[in-house]
């Protein structure tokens, strides 16, 4: 019998043998199992930092988990999307039986590392091969963040099949997980050896251009290789639209052919940056060298509009992110070791219809409308505004860095970002730097960077689905997925989201098939 010991603290020095003591001495004989439940860090008084442990263990050996059912003549699927949603729905179709096609716009992540290493640097932006689209998602270049404040019984496997397929164990039990964005590209590719392997199939460069149905049920699809320009129309019957919230032109596709679809409320911002070392000092005093590299995580409600951190990355870089031309779009990516000398973190202001005038595309225009300024504002040449922020506080230009300085690869231009958010947005910026740094003593520093635009934080539109069948609500045999879709909002819950497609597919079969 497996037994469970929680709230065990260990101070900051200490090591994690004395967990097994622990369990040795409860059981009082032989340790033939032990696991780390969950490790997370009490860092409320700063003069008496530990971690706290949940651990379970037993005197019996544990039977391992049994390989799920698997269908003996399972039909085509065909997944459009590479990315967390769509990989995670291909690994699980995989392990029932099925042979999943996958559809990606973009590279294979080792190609996709050229093309974006090349964009990063001033080279030429590749609309379908981006930090947007490509294997993996727009995550393979974000760290890796696994935590999330879903409560889906599925995380757990999503936790497990990335440890399985090469991410650190520490992502089972750690209280804020993450990956790396180094360790992610490794990742990605085991698992499409697992895919490929067991009869799956990848088509990179590959655009869903349209569908076709039969009697209200999808029949074919018809894709282009981007590079060949070739098409090839796939008959199929079963296809999960896991296309990430920035398909932009799929979403148009989709709706001119009939699919239901609904706009969404997302929001806007910026990214903002400090020295690492600051941050981890106000987090954790004086002893923060001997922990990771602090994160945090606000809320603000100090402005009617509410202000959020989010992908906040320790140790990390502010990247270039475009996915269109004449547009600029920045996000964050830190590697395993976050030892970088920057922290920053997204931004961001919760937008309401009102602010772009309603329409089902209406929202998904003020991001481009919002991106183009930013683009324009910093040189027309993907470089992007920067602002400190003591003098975005002041509506006055910046010309020169302190301490901070900005890690945005592609250039940075000297621009008010007044010029570039709705006053609304810029206001509540305003507001939250100043309610933030009562919580985080420095968050507001004069030298802080700002730069903009944080715009792709979620999908401006939603794509219907029946609440039991997860189908289309217009078209049989179409399963819209994850975060692109409308249905999830980061890694873990859009992985989540496309293990319960398969799921919810190999159960419309096993009965028949």
């Amino acid at each position: 019998m497996i037994k469970r010991l929680d709230n065990i603290k260990l101070n900051i020095n200490e090591n994690e043998d004395k967990l097994v003591n622990v369990a040795r001495k409860k059981l009082g004989g032989s340790l033939k199992y032990f696991k780390i439940l969950k490790k997370s860090l009490d860092a409320r008084d700063k003069n008496n930092l530990f971690w706290v442990y949940s651990i379970a263990f037993s005197d019996e050996e544990q039977e391992r988990k049994s390989p799920p059912d698997k269908l003996k003549n399972a039909p085509p699927v065909v997944i459009i999307g590479g990315g967390p949603a769509g990989l995670f729905c291909a690994v699980r179709l995989i392990e029932r039986g099925f042979k999943p096609i996958i559809i990606e716009r973009g590279e294979s992540v080792e190609k996709r590392r050229e093309t974006i290493t090349d964009f990063f640097s001033g080279g030429r932006l590749n609309v379908n091969s981006n930090v947007q689209f490509g294997e993996g998602g727009a995550g393979t270049f974000s760290d890796g963040k696994l935590n999330t404040q879903t409560r889906d019984g599925l995380n757990k496997d999503v936790l497990e099949t990335f440890f399985r397929f090469g991410a650190p164990e520490e992502i089972l039990y750690l209280n804020k997980p993450h990956i790396g964005s180094d360790n992610l590209f490794y990742v990605l590719q085991n698992i499409r050896k697992f895919v490929t392997e067991n009869g799956g199939k990848y088509l990179f460069n590959t655009v869903f251009e349209r569908f076709y149905t039969k009697n209200g049920r999808i029949s074919s699809i018809l894709v282009k290789n981007t590079v060949t320009g070739e098409e090839e129309e796939i008959f199929i019957e079963n296809v999960v639209l896991a296309l990430g919230h920035s398909a932009r032109d799929t979403f148009k596709m989709l709706n001119n052919s009939g699919v239901a679809m609904q706009p969404r409320d997302f929001a806007i911002g910026v990214r903002i940056e400090h020295i690492a070392e600051e941050i981890s000092r106000a987090q954790y005093g004086e002893k923060f060298r001997l922990l990771p590299t602090a994160d945090y995580k606000f809320v603000s409600h100090a402005h009617e509009r509410t202000v959020f951190t989010f992908c906040m990355c320790p140790g990390g870089v502010v990247i270039p992110s475009a996915s269109e031309e004449g547009g600029v779009v920045t996000n964050g990516m830190s590697l395993y070791s976050r030892k970088g000398t920057n922290s920053n973190s997204a931004l961001m202001v919760q937008m309401k219809a009102e602010d772009w005038g309603g329409g089902l595309f209406g929202g998904m225009e003020f991001q481009r409308k919002i991106e183009n300024a930013a683009f324009v504002a910093g040189g027309s040449n993907y470089k992007a505004p920067v602002q400190l922020y003591g003098d975005f506080a002041k509506d006055r230009i910046s010309s020169g860095f302190r301490s901070v300085v900005p890690t945005y690869s592609a250039g940075i231009t000297f621009a008010p970002i007044s010029e570039i958010l709705p006053k609304v947005a810029t206001d509540a910026l305003k507001a939250a730097i100043s309610d933030i740094d009562k919580r985080l003593k420095g968050f507001a520093a004069d030298d802080a960077v700002l730069t903009a635009v944080e715009s792709r934080f979620s999908s401006p539109v939603r794509i219907l689905r029946d609440a039991e069948t997860f189908e289309s609500l217009s078209v049989k045999g179409l399963y819209p997925c994850g975060e692109g879709s409308g249905y999830s909002g980061g890694i873990t819950s859009s992985a989540a989201d496309g293990l319960k497609i398969a799921e919810i597919i190999y159960g419309k079969y096993r009965n028949f098939v």
